[in-house]
C-alpha cells in the first residue's frame, strides 16, 4: 500500500524525483548544448516530449521518425519555443532493417557525435501481422528493428565517449506489460504462428526484450571496459493515443477507470529524460527504472540471463541473415 501511495501522491524516491516530477523538473539546471541524441518515435507521446524537453536543455536532438511531415511539424513547434534548439529529422522505420540500415549510413555521414541514444519508438497491433522481413511485426518493430539501430550506432556512442571523457548512454522505453508477456518469456519458434498471437502477449514480450537487451548489453560493454551505459525503464500509465483500442488494457472504458491515477505525457517522459542526463546516474548500467529510481520488481523472465543470452543470439542471427 506504501508503494502505491507514493505513487498516487507523487512521493520523492531516493533520486529526489517520483511519479508525479516531470521531464522538465528532471533535466532543472543540466546544460545539455555538448550532447547529441538520437531518439526514436519523437513525433508524439513521451518521445515528442522527450525530444521539446532535451532541446530546450541544449542538446541537439536527431529525431529518428517514420513520417517526415509530422516530423518537421513537431520541430516547428520546438524551435517555436527554444528559437536556438538544434534539431534535425531523419527517417527512420523500425519495421524494416533496410531502413534501419539507411539511417544509420545516413547518420554517420554526417560525422556528429552521439553521446546518447533513446530507444523510444514502440509498435502495437491487435492483429497478427508480419514485417516487411517476415517476422511478426511487434517484435520485429520494437526487438529487432531497436536491436539493430542500436547495433549499428553503438561504435559511434563508445567513439564520442573515448573521445569527451564523458559516458555514453542508450537508454531503453520499456514497460510493466513486460510481466504480461508470453509463458516461457519469449516465444522464439512460435513468432510468425498467427494462431498463437495475442496483442497484449505480444507486447508485452517485445517489452520484455527492450529490459533484456539493457541488460545483455550492459554486461558486454562493462566487459569490454566501455564508458557506455545501458538502461530500461517503464515510463508509467499515460493517457495517449497509443495502443487504443487494442486491448482492454488500453481502452478508453479502462483509461477512464484509472484515470485519476494515470499521469501527463510531461511526467511519462521525465524517466527517460533523468536516465539520458542525469549525473545521479553515471555508471549504473543494466539496471530498470520505474518513475525516476532504480524499480527492483521485475518479472523472473526479466531477470533471467540464459534468456537474455537466447535472445541476443536470436536477434544477432536475423539482422545478419536479413
Amino acid at each position: 500500500m506504501g508503494g502505491l501511495w507514493a505513487y498516487l501522491t507523487g512521493g520523492a524516491g531516493p533520486s529526489g524525483f517520483g511519479s508525479r516530477s516531470t521531464a522538465e523538473d528532471v533535466t532543472a539546471g543540466i546544460d545539455l548544448s555538448s550532447k547529441t541524441i538520437v531518439i526514436s518515435g519523437a513525433t508524439s507521446g513521451i518521445g515528442k516530449e522527450t525530444a521539446r524537453v532535451l532541446a530546450k536543455r541544449g542538446a541537439h536532438i536527431i529525431m529518428a521518425i517514420r513520417n517526415l511531415q509530422t516530423g518537421e511539424e513537431v520541430k516547428s513547434a520546438i524551435t517555436a519555443e527554444t528559437p536556438k534548439a538544434r534539431v534535425d529529422v531523419m527517417k527512420l522505420d523500425l519495421a524494416s532493417l533496410a531502413s534501419v540500415r539507411q539511417f544509420a549510413d545516413e547518420f554517420k555521414s554526417r560525422k556528429l557525435p552521439l553521446n546518447v541514444l533513446i530507444n523510444n519508438a514502440g509498435y502495437m497491433s491487435g492483429k497478427f501481422e508480419l514485417s516487411v522481413d517476415g517476422l511478426e511485426k511487434v517484435f520485429a518493430t520494437n526487438q529487432i528493428g531497436t536491436f539493430l539501430l542500436t547495433k549499428l550506432l553503438l561504435d559511434t556512442l563508445k567513439t564520442t565517449a573515448k573521445e569527451t571523457g564523458e559516458e555514453g548512454r542508450i537508454v531503453n522505453v520499456a514497460s510493466e506489460a513486460h510481466k504480461y508477456a508470453y509463458k516461457g518469456g519469449v516465444v522464439f519458434d512460435k513468432l510468425n504462428d498467427p494462431s498463437r498471437y495475442q496483442s497484449n502477449m505480444a507486447y508485452g514480450q517485445s517489452k520484455l526484450c527492450n529490459i533484456l537487451h539493457a541488460k545483455d548489453l550492459a554486461k558486454r560493454l562493462k566487459e569490454e571496459g566501455s564508458n557506455v551505459t545501458a538502461n530500461a525503464l517503464h515510463p508509467g500509465v499515460i493517457s495517449t493515443n497509443f495502443g487504443k483500442g487494442q486491448s482492454f488494457i488500453f481502452s478508453e472504458a479502462a483509461l477512464s477507470l484509472v484515470k485519476f491515477a494515470l499521469k501527463t505525457v510531461p511526467q511519462g517522459a521525465a524517466t527517460t529524460c533523468y536516465l539520458a542526463t542525469s549525473p545521479q546516474v553515471n555508471g549504473l548500467s543494466g539496471k530498470y527504472f520505474k518513475d525516476c529510481n532504480v524499480h527492483p520488481y521485475l518479472s523472473s523472465y526479466a531477470n533471467d540471463p540464459e534468456l537474455a543470452a537466447k535472445l541476443w543470439e536470436f536477434s544477432e542471427e536475423f539482422v545478419s541473415t536479413h
